[in-house]
């Protein structure tokens, strides 16, 4: 009898605390929907977003034309009897609509993260400053509820914001007839997943540095200081670190010079004596190779380990790879190809998800223990 009593009992409370968290979270929601900073952030990024989409859908239409323009010269070639093989050859590929999500992506590294630090920086300060958390402890809450209750508020709401950019997204697609088919559609969803799981990031450091400090002000100031370290010094600082691990790459071999004997006429007269250039040996350009290959691949790995760091570098890899129909990511540098196969994007892109989950749990797991153990008098 007791037993079942022990668990009702238990049951019940368990009720309780989803009751209260799910009030703090839904409270927390609303004031972020009808607090002017984040209407003002919002409305910015959505024009914003709506001027970049703009922009993509012309430059879409643009290679839409330009293919058009290469597959009736193409036909035409074949009506009149003409080789078309060079031309097949270097025939760019039909573009798709997913391009101008990837010029919408930067948009969302920069403005994106404004609005999530503005959403975030005060959740806890302000109640600091105002006094209300002793008040609010009053009620039949427990502390838990509230800080996991602000961090689900915060997180419908940029769920929200970046929901309302993507309909507008596919609003204007559509009203310049651009109709997105089922796999486009899933990948544009798989975008806003991953949009909002970069916007966390910067969220989560704005509520940690909201908890950790006794004003709004100085919260404020220590969220932009983490956003430009880790999205402007760590790359620059990364680079230095790399190169000056892995070193100097190789220099590649140098042509032996020949220098021919000279005849008597050359002798007699006072031109110069021309010096011929006698290609290396195969063995030696052979071995620069590994050598030259061995070092971007070495460098490489300190580059990638380095940049994980960065949330804004980990977004736009697994937005690129998202957002490119052929599974296909650009990669830009020395020492990179051009493009990579579906395997090694696969490679390359699963540390940045897992980066962009692990980071706002580490700065939320901080906010958490700082909340809990908080004294509130």
């Amino acid at each position: 009898m007791k037993t079942y009593f022990y668990l009702f009992i238990r049951g019940e409370s368990e009720k309780m605390e989803a009751k209260g968290l799910f009030n703090v979270a839904l409270k927390e929601f609303i004031d972020h929907l009808t607090s002017r900073k984040f209407i003002v952030i919002l409305g910015l990024f959505l024009i914003i977003s709506a001027y970049s989409m703009h922009q993509g859908i012309d430059n879409y239409n643009n290679e839409l034309e330009s293919y058009k323009e290469q597959i009736s010269q193409i036909t035409e070639d074949k009506a009149g009897g003409t080789s078309i093989t060079i031309e097949s050859e270097y025939m760019s590929e039909k573009p798709s609509i997913l391009l101008i999500f990837q010029v919408m992506s930067f948009q969302m590294v920069s403005l994106g993260a404004i609005l999530a630090i503005a959403m975030g920086f005060d959740l806890v300060s302000r109640e600091k400053e105002s006094r209300s958390l002793k008040s609010l402890l009053s009620h039949p809450l427990f502390r838990d509820e509230i800080i996991n209750g602000k961090a689900l508020g915060g997180i419908f709401a940029l769920t929200f914001a970046i929901g309302i950019a993507l309909l507008i997204s596919v609003a204007m697609l559509l009203l310049f007839s651009i109709v997105p088919d089922l796999d486009e559609l899933c990948r544009i969803a798989l975008f806003g997943l991953v949009s909002v799981l970069c916007l966390l990031t910067y969220f989560s450091i704005a509520l940690m540095t909201s908890t950790i400090s006794d004003s709004s002000g100085k919260s404020l100031i220590y969220a932009l200081i983490v956003f430009l370290a880790i999205s402007f010094f760590v790359p620059m600082v990364g680079g230095i670190v790399a190169e000056s691990v892995v070193g100097d790459p190789p220099e590649p071999p140098m042509f032996q010079h020949e220098v021919p004997p000279p005849s008597v006429k050359e002798t007699e007269s006072e031109e110069p004596i021309v010096i011929r250039e006698v290609p290396l040996d195969e063995e030696e350009w052979q071995l620069y190779e590994e050598e030259s290959n061995a070092y971007w691949q070495k460098r490489r790995g300190i580059d990638d380990a380095i940049l994980t760091i960065v949330p804004t570098t980990n977004y736009l890899t697994v937005s690129s790879a998202v957002l490119s129909k052929n599974g296909n990511v650009p990669m830009f540098g020395p020492g990179y190809r051009s493009e990579t196969t579906s395997e090694d994007v696969l490679e390359r892109v699963w540390k940045n998800i897992l980066a962009l989950i692990i980071f706002p749990l580490v700065f939320f797991a901080i906010a958490y223990i700082k909340f809990m153990r908080m004294d509130i008098r």
